[in-house]
């Protein structure tokens, strides 16, 4: 079975939260519970204000931003009205979440693609 290509879109808050975490599988019959996994492929955070603004992009924990676990865009600043783009492929399993953290709240939007499969 091919993995399936998705997209979302989230709107980023000043404290962290979550943007995006793999589902997981349950009931049917004859079938096992199992967990899906995403390969983040690309992503963009648009800032929509007349300011700049940080973002910071994590892997790890529910609504989590530890260190350590920094992704992208460490406190970045994304100029106003434009925005900031990565390629790559980045695998999250189902225990992990891809969060996210602006110095100003509803100033920026993150968008991107992936895939996903079952682990």
């Amino acid at each position: 079975m091919q993995a399936k290509k998705m997209s979302f879109a989230a709107a980023v808050a000043s404290s962290a939260g979550n943007l995006l975490n793999p589902p997981t599988l349950t009931g049917g019959v004859g079938t096992t519970s199992t967990a899906c996994y995403i390969v983040l492929t690309r992503l963009r955070v648009t800032n929509k204000t007349a300011a700049p603004v940080d973002m910071s992009a994590f892997i790890g924990a529910t609504a989590g931003s530890a260190a350590g676990t920094e992704f992208l865009w460490t406190a970045t600043p994304i100029a106003a009205y434009d925005n900031k783009e990565w390629f790559g492929d980045r695998r999250l399993d189902s225990s992990q979440f891809l969060t996210g953290l602006a110095s100003a709240a509803t100033s920026l939007v993150i968008e991107g693609d992936y895939e996903i499969g079952i682990a």
